[in-house]
């Protein structure tokens, strides 16, 4: 730290440049050898003097007129080269754009905080070595995926900014902005869930359905490997393992939410939650060494798209219905009645329910409102072993049936505690 608060910026901001323009110059190189492309303006020590010159230029002129000029002169040029790729039938922009965007490494060097300069280059990076990839990735997705992803960017870009930061009523104590703000959140989890299982990992194991599955819904991931479960009676050790898995995602994907709507709540569940993740972790990869090869997963997980609009609206109105029931409990019948409802919670879909209470201003203590965030997510996992037990009926979830109803048991007691 001394050493480099000894140096002058402008130097620091000249290293950089050049650096991480020879960095991106050794990855386009290497992009046109895989390509076997034959006509291209340079390579390595060509983006390094673009990038310089882009730094002098932003320098020498603080008011942009040299650093304008010289991007439209480097324009210029580089239409050249592309009337020369188009006589020879090649009609990408790929390679000028990138140029451009080299030119600009040097101001954004000295404009911006250092963590976007490299997420910029590494934004490059990818762009030249990950193209397989993408393109693989494009092919695949289907075709309502973008026009569902634009309906997303306008709920959460357009509507959240125009609704009110008030409460929507007396006894509906939580507010029209952190309604849709739970909405955009939690469905952009569950998104990110549903891309990575149908597009990243189409012959999948058992513990990848697990775990992916469990990170959009546990209930929906303990359904699912009940009924595979029952053509696997010889593979207890594994068909257990998934299913511990799977909760583990909720309580990791709970308390990612927990901190982004109460970081206060999220610092006092952290060590329950982080406990039963890390024995879960253990007791999954116990059985997993059991049972080995892994089993084939053939069978998808049949899951309602997590951004359609309907989905959406649905949440959003449980999430006002349970903050209207938590407000009437709590009021009449205090922390039992909190707790009550809790565990009857846990037999439905308890996201709503935990964001609620997390949102809204109740009257209950701090450590009641913890309480039933545990009670709830442990009469899920009591929800979750009834389940596995009906659809598997045989001895294959046996196992993972008595850990969760054993999370569910330590969960009442854990609650105890905090409102004895």
């Amino acid at each position: 730290m001394e050493f480099t608060a000894a140096l002058p910026p402008l130097l620091i901001q000249f290293v950089m440049t050049v650096a991480f323009a020879f960095v991106v110059g050794l990855e386009f190189r290497r992009y046109h050898q895989i390509n076997q492309y034959q006509l291209h303006f340079g390579s390595t020590r060509t983006f390094v003097l673009i990038a310089i010159m882009g730094f002098m230029l932003y320098a020498l002129a603080p008011s942009g007129l040299l650093f304008v000029a010289g991007f439209l002169l480097l324009g210029a040029a580089l239409l050249v080269y592309y009337w020369h790729l188009a006589s020879k039938g090649i009609y990408s922009i790929f390679s000028p754009l990138l140029a451009l965007l080299i030119y600009l490494i040097g101001p954004i060097a000295v404009a911006f905080p250092n963590w976007f300069l490299v997420l910029f280059v590494v934004v490059l990076i990818l762009m030249l070595g990950e193209k397989p990839r993408i393109h693989r990735f494009s092919d695949q997705l289907a075709a309502d995926e973008v026009v569902t992803l634009a309906k997303f960017l306008i709920i959460s870009g357009v509507i959240l900014p125009l609704l009110p930061n008030r409460p929507i009523a007396p006894e509906l104590p939580v507010t029209y902005y952190r309604v849709w703000l739970a909405v955009i959140i939690v469905s952009g989890v569950s998104y990110l869930s549903y891309l990575l299982h149908n597009y990243f990992f189409k012959n999948r194991g058992l513990m990848i359905t697990a775990i992916l599955a469990g990170l959009y819904s546990s209930t929906v991931a303990t359904v699912v490997i009940g009924r595979r479960a029952r053509t696997l009676a010889a593979a207890e050790s594994q068909v257990s393992a998934a299913l511990i898995a799977a909760t583990t995602m909720m309580y990791l994907r709970l308390l990612a939410l927990i901190f982004l709507f109460n970081r206060q709540a999220g610092l006092q569940l952290f060590a329950p939650f982080a406990l039963i993740i890390t024995l879960s972790m253990i007791a999954a990869a116990v059985l997993c060494h059991y049972q080995k090869p892994e089993l084939p997963f053939a069978n998808a997980v049949d899951v309602q798209h997590p951004l359609e609009l309907s989905t959406a609206a649905l949440f959003a109105l449980l999430f006002v219905v349970f903050t209207f029931v938590t407000h009437y409990v709590t009021s009449h019948f205090g922390s039992s009645g909190l707790n009550v409802l809790a565990i009857a919670v846990g037999l439905t879909d308890i996201d709503p329910f935990i964001l609620a209470l997390l949102s809204g201003k109740f009257p209950a203590s701090d450590s009641a409102i913890i309480a039933a965030v545990v009670m709830a997510s442990g009469s899920n996992n009591l929800l979750k072993a009834a389940y596995a037990l009906s659809f598997a009926r045989n001895v294959s979830v046996r196992f993972g049936a008595l850990w969760l109803t054993a999370l569910f048991i330590v969960s009442a007691v854990y609650a105890r505690t905090l409102t004895a």
